[in-house]
């Protein structure tokens, strides 16, 4: 009775987040569609020593819903099934604001003695490269979350040899308010600190080299 129960209001859980939480469920004003910029929130520290040499950071892939710039949630109800909020979007798809991101804060950090990106014709020592695999809202779960993963690989510049391939995973909870609502602007919040712990794990592994690369 209680797992009939859920699987009946899930969808109007999700719909109304998705459709009117603004105005309320049950009202009649339409939403207009909203844009939010992927901020992340990182904290990390200067890097004691830096990797010798220029890293360049390549544009981070995406599949399915997640190259597009509409927000991705799944239900407990049905997981898996991949699903897009009608009017919550994205200023910018989400691996490439990732990779953005990434990419100034290992700059900041002087994780190696120089980072550049894709569009800079300098020579690169090492090259990053990934895929953005989760970044989805889980309103339904227990515990509203929302749940990010990454893979990254590290190959030399000359002869593409691999020398670092990983997997990094975060979950962050969404904020909840009376009566079990919530807003796009904490949703929006969950996702800064999701993709801030994923940067700060990237970084972190660099940073345990050490200076130093296999």
């Amino acid at each position: 009775m209680a797992a009939t129960l859920k699987r009946r209001l899930a969808p109007v859980l999700v719909g109304c987040l998705a459709g009117i939480l603004m105005v309320g469920c049950g009202g009649g004003e339409r939403v207009r569609d909203l844009f939010f910029s992927l901020r992340p929130d990182v904290a990390v520290t200067p890097s004691p020593r830096s990797i010798p040499g220029t890293l360049r950071v390549t544009p981070m892939s995406a599949r399915g819903f997640l190259a597009g710039s509409r927000i991705v949630y799944r239900t407990a109800a049905e997981p898996l099934q991949v699903q897009r909020y009608a009017q919550l979007l994205w200023e910018e798809v989400p691996a490439r604001a990732l990779a953005d991101a990434l990419t100034a804060t290992l700059r900041a950090a002087g994780v190696f003695e120089h980072v550049i990106t894709a569009g800079d014709p300098a020579r690169a020592d090492f090259l990053l490269t990934g895929e953005l695999e989760h970044f989805e809202h889980r309103p339904t779960d227990a515990t509203p979350h929302v749940l990010g993963q990454l893979s990254l690989t590290l190959v030399r510049g000359q002869g593409r040899q691999v020398l670092v391939a990983r997997t990094y995973r975060a979950e962050v909870p969404v904020a909840v308010g009376p009566q079990g609502r919530t807003t796009p602007g904490a949703i929006i919040a969950a996702f800064n600190q999701l993709a801030g712990r994923l940067i700060e794990q990237v970084v972190a592994d660099a940073q345990a080299m050490g200076g130093r690369l296999p």
